[in-house]
């Protein structure tokens, strides 16, 4: 039977498998293109710049621009921004300078010259990390008359009778959780360094920190949870042992981080061994306002049995959708993109702006409502209209969007909402990080500490704090701080209160010694 006979003596539903099955080859292949050559970035760049011209009323409401000054004597140019191919050395004036002072061979007697210049050569050097042994010594004194001793007292220490002095302890965390260096490595920095200390003595001094610093966790935590916008995710890490016979004795346990995010940028990494309903309604027990998620069915199923929570859904994820699916359905996906792309320049036009909440939200109304009703209807319209088969990946993208639209429009209710959870997933990156360097927690506890360290110190970096100068202080402070002020020592409150001056370890109070300088024959 030819091709031609075969193909007219095929069935209705015969026909409609066929096709079916060519698409799904057809989005297999259209996956692994995109693994293998596709960008990985979110970034749209629009084809009609034309769009965005209906944005430029919102510049003009209240606001004026600076006025235009000349200056006749000279044209000044525009600094440009340093490119990633610019090859100049530049610092701040913090890093250590070490001068080299080369004389010219070629001169016998310098007293027949005059240095009418000199020229600079700089060039960026590296000592290997290194360490310093602070000795205090305190001098006994006996008196000649009754032979009584006097001796001054040790100084103040983090831990009693421990010899780790405040800024190693804020070393050891900074390199660990900023610079995820396990600490194995840096066990192994430090014989490398001549100092001999056994591994579970820099376990044990991290775990001891953390104790230290759990009251402060517990009070930012309590500052997120009264957040009138909280944002949630959740993500896995490796934590615990199976307790499971041979051979699947030593596996690891999956257990799960919450990063709850703020409204006042603060985060918060909540460690639950599980990634079920019971975790969020212990988390969110008290809570009552806008929560902001990915729409993970866990946080659906919970807000529908409470009356004081409101659900934001996340706009990248649905964008997601929407992107996988172009390679496929370029024409509709395309068009879905450049919708959803409009609000996000809406947004881009509004914040920088410093609108109050009242103005962000008519504009929200005037500006972008429009277009979120004309794209929820676009879609009903074209999954009415048009044949689609359930497979196609625009017809998931469409019909996932619409199940979540209430969830997708309260920004247009809410001005304190954003968008997406973009700003909650840079705050788990350095989760993950962690995970490709130190692999897993060796046990729940261990994951809580984590959790309990990388919140602060990510709380740091978001409210532009050095994260070393945070802990030196907070680690000498805590000890004598009133129990019931303890939310002045998170990072937030830190920063406003104790950052003008903040407590120093001893080594900083003391000189770095200079290289010693040379002069070349």
């Amino acid at each position: 039977m030819t091709h031609e006979n075969k193909a007219a003596s095929m069935t209705k539903e015969e026909v409609v498998a066929l096709l079916k099955s060519h698409e799904e080859l057809a989005l297999r292949v259209a996956w692994f293109e995109r693994q293998l050559f596709g960008t990985k970035s979110e970034r749209r760049i629009m084809d009609d710049p034309g769009r965005q011209l209906t944005l430029g009323e919102i510049g003009r409401t209240g606001v004026s621009e600076p006025p235009e000054i000349e200056i006749p004597a000279h044209r000044r140019r525009r600094k440009k921004p340093l490119s990633e191919t610019d090859q100049s050395l530049r610092f701040d004036p913090s890093v250590p300078v070490e001068e080299i002072i080369i004389e010219n061979k070629e001169i016998k007697n310098s007293e027949d010259y005059t240095v009418v210049d000199e020229k600079v050569t700089c060039r960026l050097a590296q000592r290997p990390g290194s360490y310093v042994v602070l000795r205090y010594v305190r001098k006994v004194y006996k008196r000649k008359d009754d032979a009584t001793f006097s001796c001054a007292p040790a100084p103040p220490a983090v831990f009693e009778k421990s010899y780790a002095d405040v800024s190693f302890l804020a070393g050891l965390l900074i390199d660990k959780f900023i610079y995820h260096l396990p600490l194995y490595r840096q066990h192994q920095r430090l014989e490398a360094a001549g100092v001999h200390l056994a591994r579970s003595t820099l376990t044990n001094l991290v775990h001891r920190t953390a104790l230290l610093l759990e009251p402060i966790y517990d009070a930012q935590l309590g500052s997120i949870l009264a957040s009138k916008v909280l944002a949630l995710d959740e993500t896995p890490i490796k934590a615990g042992h199976k307790k499971r016979p041979p051979p699947q004795r030593g596996k690891m346990k999956t257990g799960y981080f919450w990063p709850l995010y703020g409204d006042r940028d603060e985060i918060a990494f909540s460690f639950a061994e599980t990634r079920g309903k019971i975790v969020v309604e212990n988390l969110l027990k008290d809570y009552s306002g806008v929560l902001l998620t990915d729409g993970y069915e866990v946080y659906e199923r919970y807000v529908e049995k409470i009356n004081g929570i409101v659900h934001a859904l996340c706009w990248v994820h649905t964008r997601r959708y929407f992107d996988k699916a172009e390679s496929m359905d370029p024409k509709r996906a395309g068009e879905a993109l450049a919708k959803i792309a409009l609000l996000y320049e809406i947004e881009a036009a509004i914040k920088p702006r410093g609108f109050s909440p009242e103005k962000v939200l008519a504009k929200r109304t005037e500006l972008a409502k429009p277009i979120v009703d004309d794209f929820f209807e676009w879609l009903r319209e074209t999954l009415n209209t048009e044949i689609l088969l359930p497979s196609n990946p625009f017809t998931e993208a469409a019909r996932y969007a619409l199940a979540r639209e209430d969830g997708l429009r309260v920004f247009l209710e809410y001005p304190d909402v954003q968008l997406d959870t973009n700003h909650l997933e840079r705050a788990i990156r350095v989760i993950a990080m962690g995970r490709k360097n130190y692999l897993f927690c060796w046990t729940e506890i261990g994951a809580k500490y984590v959790g309990i360290i990388q919140s602060l110190l990510s709380t740091c970096r978001v409210q532009g704090i050095d994260p070393y100068t945070y802990l030196v202080d907070v680690l000498q402070r805590i000890d004598t701080h009133p129990a019931r002020e303890v939310e002045l020592l998170t990072p937030r409150m830190w920063k406003e209160r104790f950052a003008g001056d903040p407590r120093r370890s001893d080594i900083d109070r003391i000189p770095a010694r200079n290289a010693i300088q040379f002069t070349t024959p």
